[in-house]
């Protein structure tokens, strides 16, 4: 069968996903190493995941800020773990200015006394500036967030996943107490869960990193793991109880209600354009992109088809009554939005190009349905070739029911798939089996918490402890790999 993308998934799952964005328009490499351009039909679902991760993260008291680019290399190493953590992917800025050497050719100039790092992160710059605002318990909790772009220098580079630079959200709170620290990282953790499964339609794992897979300098990181259509794991998001790692290292202290003076507990939290590449790789086809609706950047497409030049004024004017009429409903707290595409192609090139954009709903409209009122009507979630005409009263009465039964037709796809390539491994011959002579999955199997036997998995086979997840029920069991006692499955997986 010809598909619109090709190489299709089973033949070459990398290159698929590559054809994928570029069939959809969603970015393209840049002349930076390592870089995308996101262009603007990636970059509007980025804003839509945006606007309702900054609503719900202002809704539980959290208030955006921004913090520079630049961070003094000093600050890094105030906090022993986080640079080592980091120190391999950081951009160093050395000069101030350019100049022109004796051939002419740009150079750097003028050294700076203090290199800068192009921030990978910005625990150690703000946790600078909470020792300033932060005197007294009356001060506490501080709740911040900053949308930013971050830089990590990446030796393997795939866009969305994992780029030299990418753009994300960065939470930073600071806290009285442990309690309040710890049920914070928890809450963010939740509000990601809900946010991924809820908009993204993308069913995760909910769980905590082992001590190897920290975020450096956290005293606890707590995940989102998904799984792509090619069974390897995604990190879809993570929160970090700090403790008091970095308001010693920075001095983050206040005076509590007795006059006593302590040092502050902090937390961090992020998702990044990260979950633009779990969106295709969960959801799309080997016709392309598939977008969830609630995150579309277009719900409905509208397709007029005028087979004679006499009729395209009828046809034309039919289109705009339909599109003002949508633009009136409400769905997900905005406006459906609709675009009715005017260019001069023929009907199956443009039904095909949004076919691979992922637009939800696409409408065809010709003389015939002009004459019956009706639309020609079909659905991303559904075959090209399975489409029907519908009414117009019926189908501008149901729009948004067809949005949620897609919604909600890509989540179940993805959680039937998911569930169907998790199994419970009981040794380690079939372990290694599971994950070298199949496709793997995520395997839930019996580990004694040993660090060196996480190593030597990682070294043999490529496959890591995704999370220690909470829903797992508490399971007296024996390591599969030591025979040493073990308290309950952990998830192991490929990853990206």
């Amino acid at each position: 069968m010809k598909t619109a993308i090709s190489p299709t998934r089973a033949e070459d799952y990398p290159e698929w996903y590559q054809q994928v964005i570029k069939a959809a328009e969603l970015a393209e490499v840049s002349p930076v190493r390592g870089c995308m351009i996101i262009k603007p039909w990636g970059f509007a679902i980025w804003e839509n995941i945006q606007r309702v991760l900054d609503d719900q993260l202002k809704a539980t008291g959290h208030k955006n800020l921004y913090f520079p680019l630049l961070i003094p290399a000093s600050f890094l190493e105030q906090e022993s773990e986080h640079i080592d953590g980091f120190a391999k992917e950081c951009a160093v800025v050395t000069h101030t200015r350019l100049a022109k050497n004796e051939e002419g050719k740009l150079v750097p100039a003028s050294p700076l006394e203090e290199p800068y790092i192009i921030r990978p992160t910005s625990e150690t710059i703000i946790g600078e500036a909470y020792s300033r605002w932060i005197q007294s318990y009356r001060d506490l909790p501080l709740l911040m967030n900053q949308w930013a772009n971050v830089m990590r220098w990446e030796m393997r580079t795939r866009m969305f996943l994992r780029t030299t630079e990418f753009l994300w959200q960065e939470g930073h709170t600071a806290h009285a107490t442990e309690a309040e620290a710890r049920e914070e990282t928890l809450k963010i953790l939740d509000l990601y869960e809900r946010f991924v499964e809820d908009y993204l339609a993308v069913p995760v794992i909910k769980g905590e990193k082992t001590a190897s897979e920290r975020f450096p300098g956290a005293a606890n990181t707590y995940c989102l793991e998904a799984m792509m259509q090619d069974k390897k794991a995604l990190q879809a998001g993570t929160s970090h109880y700090l403790g008091h790692n970095f308001s010693r290292a920075f001095n983050i202290k206040f005076l509590n209600s007795k006059g006593s003076e302590e040092f502050a507990y902090t937390t961090s939290w992020g998702v990044s354009t990260r979950l633009i590449g779990g969106l295709i790789m969960t959801h799309s086809d080997d016709n392309g992109l598939i977008v969830p609706p609630k995150l579309a950047p277009i719900h409905v497409v509208i397709l007029p088809i005028a087979h004679k030049e006499e009729q395209r004024a009828e046809i034309l004017a039919y289109c705009e009554k339909i599109a003002d009429e949508l633009r009136h409903i409400q769905y997900f707290n905005r406006n459906l939005s609709v675009e009715i595409d005017q260019r001069e192609l023929t009907g199956g090139e443009k039904a095909w190009s949004w076919v691979k954009k992922g637009v939800p709903i696409r409408i065809e409209i010709g003389k015939k349905e002009c004459d019956a009122n009706a639309v020609f009507l079909g659905r991303r979630d559904k075959e090209y070739k399975d489409r029907l005409q519908l009414d117009l009263r019926q189908f501008l009465a149901t729009v948004t029911i067809q949005l949620d039964e897609i919604q909600s037709n890509l989540f179940n796809r993805a959680r039937d798939f998911q569930q169907q390539n998790t199994i419970k491994i009981e040794c380690e011959a079939d372990f290694y089996e599971y994950f070298t002579e199949s496709d793997g999955g995520f395997a839930l199997a019996h580990w004694n918490g040993d660090p060196a036997i996480e190593a030597k998995i990682k070294q043999d086979l490529n496959v890591t402890i995704r999370c220690i997840p909470f829903e797992s029920q508490p399971e007296e069991g024996q390591c599969i790999f030591s025979g040493g006692k073990s308290s309950q499955r952990v998830v192991f997986a490929k990853a990206y």
